[in-house]
C-alpha cells in the first residue's frame, strides 16, 4: 500500500483494483463494493483522523455495544455520474444533517462536518471509476456509525467507529409491486427512533414483511401503531397517494423518516403545478378511494428505489388493483428528478454537489 496525507485525512490506497471482475449490467443491489471505505474513530470524547484504506473486514470486540445494545445509525445517498463523465452528489447536506439527528436520538456523538462530506467526497474520487454513466446506474453510498465501546452494561458506549462504504448499483426493484396494508404490526411508535435511520428499525421490519411475501406481497404499508387507522410509509419508503389530481403524503413526525427523496418530490411536484398536500391519509379513505374510482395512483420514494410505483394493495383480505393511468404521475416526477440527479436538466434547486 502507498502511504500519503490529504487535507487531514489519511489515504492507503489498493495496490490492486476488484473493478475488473464487475458485470455492471447485472449488480445485486448492495452486494458488491468498491476498492476503499473510510473509517474515522472516535475515543476518549475526541474524533481521530479518518482514515480511507482498501475495503476489508475488521476486528472488533465481542462485547461491543453495537451488538449488544443496539447503538447503529446510517444514511443511504447516491453519486451519479453525468454525459461529461463528471461525478456529482445529490443534497448530501440533508443526509450530513439527518445523520447527526440520528445519532443524537440514540445518544451517540455527532460527526463532525469535514470528516462526513469532505471525507465522503475524497472517497467517491478515490473510487470515481466506479460510478457508472447510464439511466438507473449510480454509486450507492452507505455511511453509518457503530459503537464498538466494550461491555455490556446498559449505557452509551465511550467509542465508536464512523464509516463510508461505497457500492455500485443499477434499480433497486423490478417488477410489480403489490402492498398489504399493516393491521397489526407497527413500523414505529410516537416516541420512540421512527425518526432515526436507527438500524434496529429496519430489522423490526423483516419478520411481519416476511409474513407479506408468503402472502405474495413485496411489500407493507405501515400504519400507525395507536388505532392503525393512518398510513405512514411503504416498506422502507415514504409513501405517496394520488387522488383524483392531488397528491397526499404524511407529514414527518417521530414515526415517520424525514425522506430527502420525498421531500425533493414535494418541491418538484409543486413548480410544476401539481396539487400536493401534506396531511395523513386514513386507510377509509383510502378504501373509498380505490372503489369509488378517484385513486389513482400509489408510489414509494426513497434513495434506493427513487419512485416505486405500486399496483395494488390488500387490506383485510381485500385486494385492490389500481386503474392504469395514461399520464401517471410516478414516472413523470421520478424522470424530473433523476434528470436533476444526472444533470440532463439545470438544477434549479442548487441540490447537487461536484465531486472535484
Amino acid at each position: 500500500m502507498s502511504n500519503s496525507a490529504t487535507n487531514d485525512i489519511i489515504i492507503n490506497k489498493a495496490e490492486t483494483t476488484k473493478i475488473g471482475n464487475v458485470d455492471f449490467e447485472n449488480l445485486t443491489f448492495g452486494n458488491t463494493f468498491t476498492d476503499h471505505m473510510l473509517i474515522c474513530d472516535y475515543k476518549q470524547g475526541v474524533w481521530e483522523k479518518p482514515v480511507i484504506k482498501p475495503y476489508e473486514p475488521f476486528l472488533i470486540d465481542p462485547s461491543a455495544k453495537v451488538f449488544h445494545y443496539g447503538q447503529a445509525i446510517f444514511e443511504g445517498m447516491k453519486a451519479y455520474k453525468d454525459a461529461q463523465g463528471d461525478v456529482w452528489l445529490f443534497r448530501p447536506d440533508e443526509n450530513y444533517r439527518r445523520f447527526n439527528k440520528s445519532a443524537a436520538r440514540l445518544a451517540m456523538p455527532k460527526v463532525p462536518e469535514d470528516v462526513f462530506m469532505e471525507g465522503m467526497k475524497k472517497l467517491i474520487d478515490i473510487d470515481r471509476e466506479w460510478v457508472k454513466h447510464g439511466e438507473g446506474s449510480s454509486l450507492y453510498i452507505r455511511p453509518f456509525m457503530i459503537a464498538t465501546g466494550p461491555g455490556v452494561i446498559a449505557a452509551p458506549a465511550q467509542f465508536y467507529r464512523f464509516m463510508i462504504i461505497l457500492s455500485p448499483a443499477k434499480a433497486y426493484y423490478s417488477g410489480e409491486v403489490k402492498v398489504i396494508i399493516a393491521e397489526h404490526y407497527s413500523r414505529a411508535a410516537n416516541g420512540g427512533i421512527g425518526a432515526a435511520k436507527a438500524a434496529g428499525n429496519y430489522s423490526a421490519q423483516f419478520y411481519p414483511t416476511k409474513l407479506a411475501n408468503e402472502m405474495g406481497f413485496q411489500q407493507i404499508i405501515w400504519t400507525d401503531d395507536a388505532t392503525h387507522t393512518k398510513l405512514e410509509e411503504a416498506g422502507t419508503m415514504n409513501v405517496f397517494f394520488r387522488i383524483n389530481d392531488t397528491l397526499y403524503t404524511a407529514p414527518t413526525s417521530e414515526r415517520i423518516l424525514d425522506g430527502v427523496t420525498r421531500k425533493s418530490l414535494i418541491d418538484i411536484a409543486k413548480r410544476e403545478n401539481i396539487n400536493v398536500e401534506v396531511r395523513s391519509v386514513l386507510v377509509d379513505e383510502l378504501i373509498a378511494a380505490a372503489e369509488n374510482g378517484s385513486l389513482k395512483e400509489i408510489f414509494g420514494a426513497g434513495t434506493a428505489a427513487v419512485v416505486n410505483p405500486i399496483v395494488g394493495f390488500s387490506y383485510k383480505d381485500k385486494y385492490y388493483e389500481l386503474p392504469k393511468q395514461e399520464n401517471p404521475v410516478a414516472p413523470r416526477l421520478k424522470k424530473m428528478l433523476t434528470d436533476l440527479q444526472y444533470k440532463r436538466a439545470e438544477d434549479t434547486f442548487g441540490w447537487t454537489m461536484k465531486i472535484n
